[in-house]
């Protein structure tokens, strides 16, 4: 649900913040007091383009900001959210912030990540339905019609099934796609594929064997100065004539006569004896080390050839060794396919024809049991309409299908072979229409209505919100708006804007508009009614606040 709609330097509003309800939130007020502000700073948290003329005069920057409540249970959401990188939500809250500024800065952000316009948009679809003479009508698309249809007759199984089928196709298209090329490209991909395995295989690359390589070269290169060090190191510690061992044999005489003289001297000579063993190891690792650093120049050379037909494979097929060796076995498995290409043709086309058969069968399977739904959805929603005060007017659902022979497209999206469209005649001996071709948006309005009646306890949107429902309505039609809206209610959030006592009264959370002026310019302000004041403001609707306008408020509310 919507829990709150912040507003700041749109049109005349300074800076409002609507906490709403759950269940029916109406709206009311004076025609021109601002009701379309809170219709207009939703449509910008559901994506539409923003309007630099809609800030308010005398400010530079316009934002507008929602606070989402999200079912713990829902996925459709959070999935998009990761999908498209977004912040996670934090205890079930979606926050979505717009602003623009005068100088044509636009910038939009899902719980503090930037985000796309387009994003924002489809994020929307899946957030709020608005009905009325607003762009933001999902209900309109003979796409989601189709969704609907399917909603009602709880056809999600076989319609997957189509999904699944088609997207297998589509695969093996692709990999077709990837065979089917001319002699001339085939004989090159051929060629490049046969030298980049071989060139690959023949290096013999091992997994890490770079570093290892790279240690023997830089100590081969270097064996001369190496050498020299080592003989140093040996006349400093062995050889020479002022040598380690050689001090240290004249410490121990020395020490030897601090032990004869004073028994307790006995623990220096352990520590001398230590050390001298310790300068010997030093002395016998450092001859060992000398007679490895002879290296053959042959040597050298295979270790500096090898280095660089390593460094030219890297450059070649990727960043490292690893990476090489992946490569090559991805361009062998890609040669082995190519020098099948005929087989491997046929065996898809043959795994084609199968799918394309099974798929054949399961979208007639589909529309078949869309038939059979369709006049009873179309019925249901008549019985609406007939409610709402279209006492003779026609409402069909309509289906094409494609027929096999025809290839699959993939526009359709997995959603089947069909192709659906509402129609709808409002008065008697008038043609029916696609409901996107309605003009009236009261009619419209009331035909959402009655469908999402109809629909409310299979459709996912959380928050619908109607505008206009009332145009061309009263009397008993006025109250049965008022009970369809309570009745659609109990599943999701509604948010009405509406001229109608009888369709205010039926509400959770009473709002008002007004508007008023202070130091020469025109503010907006919004405020939740209380009991009392909601019975000022029905009696208003009513036509003023005499005691029969005021007692019929009052007996609206208590029904």
């Amino acid at each position: 649900m919507l829990a709150t709609l912040r507003i700041k330097n749109l049109a005349l509003v300074s800076d409002l913040c609507l906490e709403l309800e759950s269940g029916l939130n109406v709206i009311t007020g004076e025609t021109g007091a601002g009701k379309s502000v809170i219709i207009g700073a939703l449509s910008l948290i559901l994506g539409q383009r923003a309007d630099r003329g809609l800030i308010r005069s005398g400010e530079e920057l316009c934002v507008v900001e929602a606070v989402f409540s999200l079912e713990p249970a829902g996925k459709i959401i959070p999935a998009f959210l990761e999908e498209n990188g977004l912040e996670p939500c934090e205890s079930h809250q979606l926050v979505i912030k717009r602003s623009f500024h005068l100088n044509g800065t636009n910038r939009q952000f899902v719980n503090g990540s930037p985000t796309t316009l387009a994003a924002l948009s489809t994020l929307g679809q899946s957030l709020v339905d608005m009905h009325g003479p607003h762009d933001h009508q999902s209900l309109l698309s003979t796409s989601r019609q189709l969704n609907m249809l399917d909603a009602f007759g709880h056809l999600e199984v076989p319609r997957q099934l189509f999904a699944d089928l088609l997207s297998e196709l589509n695969h093996l298209k692709q990999g077709l796609g990837e065979l089917a090329v001319d002699e001339r490209t085939y004989a090159q991909q051929l060629d490049l594929l046969r030298f980049q395995a071989q060139e690959i295989q023949g290096a013999r690359l091992q997994p890490g064997e770079e570093g290892p390589l790279q240690e023997a070269f830089q100590r081969a290169s270097n064996a001369s100065r190496l050498t020299e060090l080592t003989r140093t190191a040996v006349d400093l510690l062995s050889d020479g004539e002022n040598s380690a061992l050689s001090a240290a044999a004249q410490l121990g005489r020395t020490l030897q006569e601090f032990q004869r003289l004073d028994p307790q001297a006995q623990e220096l000579l352990v520590i001398h004896e230590q050390a001298s063993q310790s300068l010997q190891e030093l002395s016998t690792a450092l001859s060992r080390y000398a007679d490895r650093l002879e290296v053959d120049p042959q040597q050298l050379a295979e270790l500096e050839e090898r280095i660089g037909l390593i460094q030219s494979l890297k450059r070649k097929y990727g960043g490292t060794v690893d990476e090489v060796i992946a490569f090559g076995e991805t361009a062998a498995e890609k040669l082995r396919k190519l020098e099948g290409r005929e087989a491997e043709v046929a065996r898809i086309r043959a795994e084609m024809a199968r799918v394309e058969t099974k798929l054949w069968q399961a979208g007639q399977e589909l529309s078949g049991q869309r038939r059979k739904v369709a006049p009873k959805l179309a019925k249901e929603i008549s019985k609406q309409l007939n409610e709402l005060g279209f006492r003779q007017s026609q409402f069909a659902v309509t289906l094409q299908t494609q027929t096999p022979g025809k290839e699959v497209q993939s526009a359709f999206r997995g959603q089947g072979l069909d192709e659906l469209e509402f129609l709808f005649a409002p008065n008697p001996g008038e043609p029916q229409h696609p409901l996107r071709q309605i003009a009236s948006s009261g009619e419209m309005a009331r035909v959402m209505l009655a469908i999402k009646t109809v629909l409310a306890a299979r459709d996912d949107v959380p928050v619908l919100v109607f505008d206009e429902v009332d145009a061309n309505v009263g009397g008993e039609t006025a109250q049965v708006v008022g009970l369809k809206m309570s009745q659609i209610a109990k599943d999701r959030q509604v948010l009405c804007i509406t001229h109608l006592a009888p369709v205010a009264a039926s509400a959770r959370a009473h709002y008002v508009v007004s508007k008023c002026v202070k130091n020469g310019r025109t503010w907006s302000a919004i405020d939740r009614l209380d009991r009392p004041a909601r019975v000022t403001e029905l009696a208003r609707m009513l036509g003023g606040q005499s005691n029969a306008a005021r007692q019929h408020a009052e007996a609206l509310l208590q029904e």
